[in-house]
């Protein structure tokens, strides 16, 4: 019985999971929403739901996480974890998760909070290799107050969600990036990879009610806002969030007003052989959002990578600017985007 009610679960929250599969009966794949799987291909899945006994478990082959469906599920979708939880329970059915959970008040963390014993970049002397590779960013100045060296992100994390990483083998330094609300309070953080290590980022949620989305506590939702999908990416853009790994195509709501389609405006990485962002952008422009088509001019990945290169931040809002379309000049313009570039 228990199985079968894991399974209808599994089917419920199969909408919030990318690239989502059913491989057999008790296998089904998808994008690790840990993780947020491989950074450099978004068609690579490597999460699993597969099946133990009589019951399910998850396993991600990309950031090594493994759970029970049960937390997975509360991981994606809290509500829905709550009614998991409950029908496991009346059904008589054990479990390892815990009962039927209640609301409470999660834990505030203010201003530089939960960071308060990690040094910030700014903090950082100018010689210290951390400082070093994100000045070779280029990121801008103003911003290193808010970035973090965290020197051992596994322990660090397991301190405020213990046993997130129940091993700490291979553990190594990252820098912290911070996801805060509207009143700075710190709700989720990303470590991203100063070197090699993989995955290059893994974002981690202290709210599971909140999205990943980066850059509220600055946003004017009175302005026009820009969404890109990386936090730094996001630093050289006036009035930018990033999405960072959010569903770009759900609704947006800024302290409590939903931002309408002409408010938006969306920018994807300029990756126009990636099958998944193509999608995404034409799912976008059939929603009636604004996007970015990148001219054939641009061979930079992402908008850090044009700074890199030499664009000043005047520049790249200037191509962002002129290559804004939506609705039907929007799909002619996909149209002769997509032969273009394939």
């Amino acid at each position: 019985m228990n199985v079968y009610i894991d399974i209808k679960y599994v089917n419920l929250i199969s909408s919030q999971l990318q690239q989502f599969k059913k491989k057999n009966d008790f296998l089904w794949n998808f994008r690790c929403p840990y993780c947020g799987d491989s950074q450099k291909s978004r068609t690579k899945a490597r999460g699993f739901i597969y099946r133990k006994k009589n019951d399910l478990f998850y396993k991600c082959h990309n950031c090594g996480m493994g759970t029970t469906l049960g937390y997975l599920i509360k991981h994606i979708d809290s509500k829905t974890y709550d009614d998991y939880i409950i029908e496991r329970y009346r059904k008589g059915v054990k479990t390892n998760n815990p009962e039927p959970e209640f609301k409470f008040d999660a834990p505030v963390f203010h201003q530089k909070g939960i960071f308060k014993n990690l040094k910030s970049i700014s903090d950082l002397p100018t010689e210290h290799p951390a400082r070093k590779i994100i000045e070779k960013r280029k990121i801008p100045s103003e911003s290193l107050s808010d970035l973090y060296l965290c020197e051992s992100f596994y322990k660090f994390t397991n301190t405020l969600i213990p046993n997130k990483f129940p091993s700490l083998v291979g553990d190594h330094p990252r820098l912290l990036i911070p996801f805060r609300d509207e009143k700075k309070e710190i709700f989720a953080y990303q470590g991203r990879a100063f070197g090699k290590e993989q995955p290059k980022y893994i974002t981690i949620k202290l709210d599971q009610d909140k999205d990943k989305i980066f850059g509220l506590d600055r946003v004017d939702k009175n302005k026009h806002i820009y969404v890109v999908e990386g936090p730094l990416d996001s630093l050289f853009i006036d009035n930018c969030i990033a999405a960072a790994g959010t569903d770009f195509n759900r609704p947006l709501m800024i302290q409590g007003k939903l931002i309408l389609n002409e408010k938006l405006t969306i920018i994807f990485d300029n990756e126009p052989r990636n099958g998944e962002i193509v999608k995404l952008i034409e799912r976008t422009i059939n929603q009636g959002r604004k996007v970015v088509l990148w001219p054939k001019s641009i061979k930079h990945k992402d908008i850090n990578d044009m700074i890199l290169a030499g664009y000043l931040k005047s520049q790249v809002q200037e191509i962002i600017n002129d290559n804004t379309f939506s609705g039907v000049a929007a799909q002619l313009k996909f149209t002769e985007w997509r032969k273009i570039n394939a």
